[in-house]
């Protein structure tokens, strides 16, 4: 019985899309700021604020192409440029923006890995 090698590339996705849940539960979490700190949820602040908890949900429907995580890791920019309308979205764009860095780095690490033929998955197993 011979059984497919499991595709450690698209347990990456699932990683990816569970850190956008995640990012987007805490960019929410920033309405309550905005509404005491800033302007008001009804302004531009709030807006803002919605809308880019939307894009990070989205992103997660594009992570299993090719450019859809270089969207997630751009939208983190964009939270750091945000810095100037809510300082919230700054530091949380930093925080996020570190988180995403590592997980390229190990998708990086891991794809080199396998083309070079040292995952564990890919050694020959011994017939018992």
């Amino acid at each position: 019985m011979s059984t497919k090698p499991v595709d450690p590339m698209r347990s990456f996705v699932g990683v990816m899309s569970a850190t956008l849940v995640l990012e987007v539960i805490v960019v929410l979490l920033a309405l309550p700021v905005v509404a005491k700190l800033g302007e008001g949820l009804g302004t531009w602040q709030g807006v803002l604020v919605g809308a880019l908890a939307l894009a990070l949900l989205v992103t997660c429907a594009f992570l299993r192409r090719p450019w859809g995580r270089w969207v997630a890791a751009g939208l983190q920019v964009v939270m750091i440029a945000c810095w100037f309308a809510v300082d919230v979205l700054g530091v949380l764009g930093l925080v996020f923006g570190l988180v995403w860095a590592a997980l390229l780095w190990m998708r990086h690490d891991v794809a080199r890995r396998m083309a070079e033929g040292r995952l564990p998955s890919q050694q020959p197993t011994q017939s018992e």
